[in-house]
């Protein structure tokens, strides 16, 4: 089982960028497909990002392809999540997730492991 922690999540204004990062404690990355979901008030949970551990292969949501890039650190079994020229509309309670799947990479219904998640918010 994967405990993940996320942080790095902040106040910023349009136009600009954080990285939110998301470690794992009790077993490795190892065989698992992470991704970031976000969550706004009173809207659903949307696939944001993913990342296969075994091949590094990358996929995003049409809404951020270009202005975020996902990443991976061996070493330090982290996740991260570069946001740049970020939006207002991006704003919204940010949270990674775990799963054995390689096929359902949007869904999240496909990953068995959250974490509490970290607050964006995007001024105008």
């Amino acid at each position: 089982q994967v405990q993940l922690v996320e942080s790095g999540g902040g106040l910023v204004q349009a136009g600009g960028s954080l990285r939110v990062s998301c470690a794992a404690s009790g077993s490795t990355f190892r065989s698992y497909t992470v991704g970031w979901f976000r969550q706004a008030p009173g809207k659903e949970r949307d696939f944001v990002a993913a990342i296969t551990w075994s091949s590094g292969s990358t996929y995003y949501a049409d809404s951020v392809k270009g202005r975020f890039t996902i990443s991976r650190d061996d070493a330090k079994n982290t996740v991260y999540l570069q946001m740049n020229s970020l939006k207002p509309e991006d704003t919204a309670a940010y949270y990674c997730a775990a799963g054995h799947t390689t096929i359902y990479i949007r869904n999240k219904d496909a990953y068995a492991y959250w974490g509490q998640g970290t607050q964006v918010t995007v001024s105008s």
